[in-house]
């Protein structure tokens, strides 16, 4: 059974650093655009940043541009995401999500569209002082 589980989050004060983890199990993620997104109270679920299956491809969404990275380890079905210099409205429950990787495109698309096949259960990620 395909599973996603996220894993890091926490409270952190304003300009703080987390790393998120995603691990996928039941499938071999290495054929798969994997996706963080978020979703603040009140808010819609917004993409952060995806990554395409082989990893080539990064596509960075307003928020996390400058300040968030992705990256994989497909020997491990694991993605990151690093995040760096959290502010107050970085509050929300993060969640990795999958696609299958049908086109080079496969990884902006999530994003933009906040679409995917299978998600995770998400992870809170407070930040307060």
């Amino acid at each position: 059974q395909l599973q996603l589980v996220e894993s890091g989050g926490g409270l952190v004060q304003p300009g703080g650093s987390l790393r998120l983890s995603c691990v996928a199990s039941g499938f071999t993620s290495g054929y798969y655009a994997i996706g963080w997104f978020r979703q603040a109270p009140g808010k819609e679920r917004e993409g952060v940043s995806c990554i395409s299956s082989s990893g080539d491809i990064k596509t960075y969404m307003g928020p996390a541009k400058g300040r968030f990275t992705i990256s994989r380890d497909n020997a491990k079905n694991t993605v990151y995401l690093q995040m760096n210099s959290l502010n107050a409205e970085d509050t929300a429950v993060y969640y990795c999500a999958a696609e299958v990787q049908r086109r080079p495109t496969t990884a902006q698309e999530m994003c933009l569209l906040s679409r995917a096949s299978y998600w995770g259960q998400g992870t809170q990620v407070t930040v307060s002082s």
